[in-house]
């Protein structure tokens, strides 16, 4: 009974698929311009933060359940080794719809700058490439610790960043910490994407 979940669509793979699932959702409410349909999210003035939309506020919700289920799909893939192809290849697919697709709409709408969207999804590609690179060879490439770092950072990022930085904008407009995170996951980025090259060049550029 154990083989046939891991070969079928056991439970880590269906929260994959759920977080895919989100993730358009999420694209689909920033992309879509709903004042032209004639839908409008109302906005509210908190104390210390004004014109909080409440469509970032959906975002942001589905976004961080987003987020908790990708680590919850890996910590249950593992721990019970329901760790299959199809569940890695829909979990990449899925992260990269949810963040990267994120980023690139925030910095469209003004929320972050736009090198960072283009810095990730960079590094995202050297990254993947060489992961590819080392597979074909018979080489697995562990995750790094700059890279889980990233990937923390961003996700508390990008969740305060749709909640407008609160609840730390209540304590002034001089602390922006939902930047910080992000800021911290880009260099964290850099640092990885340098570690996965440097780490593996001599193997993939082998003719072995």
């Amino acid at each position: 009974m154990a083989k046939k979940e891991k070969k079928g669509m056991n439970l880590p793979n269906k929260i994959t698929c759920v977080r895919l699932v989100i993730s358009i959702l999420v694209l689909v409410l920033l992309c879509v311009p709903w004042s032209n349909l004639g839908i409008n999210f109302k906005t509210y003035s908190v104390y210390g933060v004004e014109n909080v939309n409440l469509k970032y506020i959906i975002c942001g919700v589905l976004f961080l359940i987003g987020s908790v289920s990708d680590f919850l799909d890996g910590y249950i893939a593992r721990k019970y080794d329901l760790v299959t192809d199809f569940g890695k290849v829909m979990d990449a697919i899925a992260d990269k719809v949810l963040v990267n697709g994120v980023l690139i709409v925030l910095a469209y709408d003004g929320f972050i700058p736009l090198a960072v969207p283009v810095i990730i999804i960079t590094r995202d590609i050297i990254v993947d490439s060489i992961k590819m690179a080392s597979g074909n060879k018979g080489k697995v490439v562990a995750a790094s610790w700059p890279g889980k770092i990233k990937t923390i950072c961003m996700m508390i990022g990008v969740t305060l960043t749709f909640f407008y930085n609160m609840p730390f904008a209540f304590i002034g407009h001089g602390i922006q910490i939902d930047a910080l995170f992000i800021y911290v996951a880009t260099i964290m980025s850099i640092i990885s994407g340098c570690q996965y090259y440097f780490a593996n060049k001599d193997f993939i550029f082998s003719e072995v």
